[in-house]
């Protein structure tokens, strides 16, 4: 009975949400996260956590994901490093205030832009990412000067664990916390009142989270994904092409990831030359047996492995196999799988895949891959290997998608000065660098005046005098504001 009654207590319910966050709520309010000096050395902090943890966040990754060491660091580890680094070199700068230009209706004055914290934020990440997309959210609302609460995903459990000790042993307590678990913890959380959510993962949880912040008018930063399709043009060089896509579907948690090429579009004449040099690449990469390679990653549960072979095994699908379709289940995992000319209304392409199958659609002419793409929800990424120049300013004019690079794959991701985000439904919002201090800032907007140059015309009784001098001064030149101090009419 005793153990029962423990366990209860342990469970995190709606009651221990809203006193955690009344907590972070004191702390916020007394201004200390405001500070520079606050900031910098949680940011230091978030900095020791990547440098002097790294095997522990390697080991997390591969028992969570069997994730290759290799990824693990360039893709998460070093990324965090990356953003730390650039939040602390800058975050002086971030924090002045910008000087805005004033008009002649406000003379005299002088006007400025100032950021300040949104409050308390709740970041909710996702499981194929989990040290990444966790902590460089986090960045960013600590740049900004915020509280946080962090909902790592219970589908990465190891990292999760490794989050919360780690943010425990590093970061403030009195304003930046851990909160583990599932479904329950997450909805007990999304009953708050915030004032900002981060949310990384699938649009079908997205409308949840979305729900739930519109009940407290909270805004949200969505962070989702989408089919993000390659349109792969001739006369280009083939070899490099095909190994930059391999790279960014399969060298990116094999394919569990939102801007992982999704499927490939390109000309039937070409299709066959594709298909060869993915082939001779992937064995290059992989080797004859890749279900035995040590530079994939495993699918994270027996679920997404279900349904994925949901998607391959349909009976529309499953003869269009050129390459791969092996599956492992005990352990699993799947083979990279290349599909050529699938049908447009199977069911794997009409969800986003999120794992190691790729299909490929043929068109007659590489342009009417445009409107394939449109005809479609907006993706996360969209990918061109051509090197046609009218090509590629079409494609970047008329393909909407959250970030387009020509000639390669997910790259954009590591540019620090390009925000990273969605659109329509792959997502609202975007962070990085300095979008990420945006996103978890308000920009307040500030009027500075003295008590010299008070004008009577703003001021009752109203005269037609009065009226003309204003509207001189809203919409006319120095000519007309000359006219109407005289009194002068147009000739």
């Amino acid at each position: 009975m005793a153990s029962t009654v423990e366990e209860q207590k342990v469970h995190f319910d709606s009651k221990d949400a809203l006193t955690m966050v009344e907590e972070l709520r004191g702390s916020y309010g007394s201004g200390k996260t405001r500070s520079y000096e606050w900031r910098e050395s949680q940011l230091k902090n978030l900095l020791k956590v990547a440098e002097h943890h790294e095997q522990e966040i390697v080991d997390a990754l591969r028992s969570d994901l069997s994730k290759p060491e290799f990824e693990a660091y360039v893709q998460e580890i070093s990324m965090l490093k990356n953003s730390c680094k650039l939040a602390l070199k800058e975050l002086r700068n971030w924090m002045k205030p910008e000087k805005a230009k004033t008009s002649i209706t406000t003379f005299p004055s002088s006007a400025e832009i100032v950021s300040e914290p949104l409050g308390v934020i709740l970041i909710i990440s996702a499981w194929n990412y989990p040290f990444l997309l966790s902590l460089d959210p986090v960045v960013g609302a600590i740049a900004a000067g915020n509280a946080v609460v962090l909902k790592p995903s219970e589908l990465a459990p190891a990292t999760s664990s490794l989050l919360a000790k780690l943010v425990g042993e590093y970061m403030d307590s009195s304003s930046i916390r851990v909160v583990e678990g599932a479904v329950a913890e997450t909805s007990a959380l999304l009953e708050q009142k915030w004032d900002k959510i981060c949310y990384t993962g699938n649009g079908r949880v997205g409308r949840i989270v979305m729900t739930s912040a519109a009940k407290h008018l909270t805004p949200v930063l969505l962070e989702l994904g989408g089919k993000s399709p390659v349109v792969v043009d001739s006369g280009i060089n083939l070899q490099v092409a095909t190994r930059r896509i391999i790279v960014g579907k399969w060298g990116c948690n094999n394919g569990q990831a939102c801007i992982a090429p999704d499927y490939i579009v390109t000309t039937k004449d070409f299709a066959p030359k594709l298909v060869d040099s993915l082939k001779r690449e992937l064995e290059n990469f992989y080797g004859e047996n890749p279900l035995e390679s040590k530079d994939l990653s495993r699918i994270v549960n027996s679920n997404h492995f279900a349904r994925l072979i949901k998607l391959l095994d349909e009976d529309k699908v499953s003869g269009k196999i050129v390459l791969g379709g092996e599956r492992d289940k005990t352990n699993l995992r799947i083979a990279p799988t290349i599909l050529l000319d699938v049908s447009r209304d199977s069911l794997i392409m009409n969800e986003e895949i999120f794992g190691p199958l790729l299909p490929i659609l043929t068109v007659d002419r590489v342009e009417e891959s445009f409107d394939l793409i449109n005809s479609g929800t907006k993706p996360l990424a969209a990918y061109l290997f051509t090197n046609n120049k009218k090509l590629k300013e079409n494609f970047v004019r008329t393909v909407s998608a959250g970030g387009l690079v020509v000639n390669d794959t997910t790259i954009h991701l590591a540019v620090p000065s390009l925000p990273f985000g969605g659109v329509g439904e792959s997502g609202m919002g975007s962070y990085h660098g300095k979008f990420s201090f945006d996103a978890f800032s308000h920009k307040k907007a500030v009027v500075y005046r003295g008590f010299a140059g008070d004008a009577s015309v703003r001021y009752p009784p109203y005269t037609k005098g009065k009226l003309r001098l204003l509207k001189a001064l809203i919409g006319g030149g120095i000519l007309s504001i000359i006219r109407a101090l005289f009194g002068w009419s147009k000739a």
